[in-house]
């Protein structure tokens, strides 16, 4: 297995695949919106993944982890991905598809400080700044959602998957290490679709009723963000490191604004804009180092 701290052609490719759909996944429930409820929207998403997934393992011959591992990351999926999925739809109901993703950019400040609490990784100083930073951002982007000074309580929503994204994140590291990051994935995306399935009640008489682009907006989610998004980050975080190709995900919070603003017409303000600068500010901050401190040798006590 090629893998090294170099970002090659492969390697990039991979990343820019991840990052591009994963951009368009907010601006596609929005659309998907209008025709679906959210508990179908994550339902169908989670569903169709879950059989792209299996498909694909069976293709490369990948072993599924032990049955005995199951409740565990069945578990996981249904915390990390069904409320996930859930929660963000449902706050997509009232806030621009934008301002979802500028708070979704929570997300790698969040895992970081879970994996501090629950792997006992160190949290610096850096990276608590870097998160408070982020926080404000946070309520600077829910106070104005709606292009103007006021509270939108969907934005609330966000957050929680925001923690459930942490939570999945921090829960999938142990399991990955011992059964490869492809069948675990598709075992918790089991477990997301069996949680949002009592969700996604009435799917048939909405996909019946639904026009072909509304269908289009479920396969598209279901096939680039959730499936492909996943597949080709993994395939670069086999490739070269973690922190260099994690620091791509930055990119998706303005790409999904951009993506918004031509496609629906979700035009943000500018106090929206700048409490998105803030929470990504905020989450690189929290997510790199400071220049390392340069330790002179002591002068010598005998001059020439």
């Amino acid at each position: 297995m090629h893998r090294s701290g170099h970002l090659d052609a492969p390697t990039l490719f991979y990343v820019s695949v991840a990052v591009l759909t994963w951009s368009s996944a907010y601006a596609s429930i929005a659309y998907a919106l209008s025709a679906f409820t959210p508990g179908q929207v994550a339902f169908a998403r989670l569903l169709l993944a879950s059989g792209l997934f299996l498909a694909y393992l069976r293709l490369r011959h990948i072993a599924l982890p032990p049955r005995a591992a199951w409740p565990a990351l069945l578990a996981l999926g249904v915390a990390g991905l069904a409320v996930y999925h859930l929660c963000l739809n449902l706050a997509e109901t009232r806030l621009a598809s934008g301002t979802a993703a500028i708070l979704i950019a929570l997300v790698p400040g969040a895992t970081a400080a879970a994996s501090a609490l629950w792997l006992r990784e160190r949290l610096t100083a850096r990276t608590v700044s870097g998160l408070a930073l982020a926080l404000a951002g946070v309520v600077l982007v829910a106070l104005t959602s709606g292009g103007r000074m006021r509270w939108q309580p969907r934005a609330l929503l966000v957050l929680v998957s925001v923690l459930a994204a942490a939570v999945y994140f921090t829960g999938l590291k142990p399991w990955t290490q011992r059964y490869g990051t492809e069948a675990v994935t598709a075992v918790t995306l089991l477990g997301g679709t069996l949680g949002a399935a009592p969700f996604g009640l009435g799917l048939p008489h909405a996909l019946a009723a639904a026009p072909p682009s509304r269908w289009a907006a479920l396969l598209w989610l279901a096939v680039a963000p959730t499936f492909l998004g996943y597949l080709t980050w993994n395939l670069a975080i086999h490739r070269a490191s973690a922190a260099r190709v994690s620091s791509f995900i930055y990119c998706s919070t303005p790409l999904a604004v951009l993506i918004g603003w031509l496609w629906l017409g979700e035009k943000p303000g500018l106090l929206t804009l700048a409490g998105g600068a803030v929470v990504i500010g905020g989450v690189i901050l929290a997510n790199t180092r400071g220049r390392p401190v340069v330790r002179t040798a002591p002068a010598s006590s005998q001059e020439t």
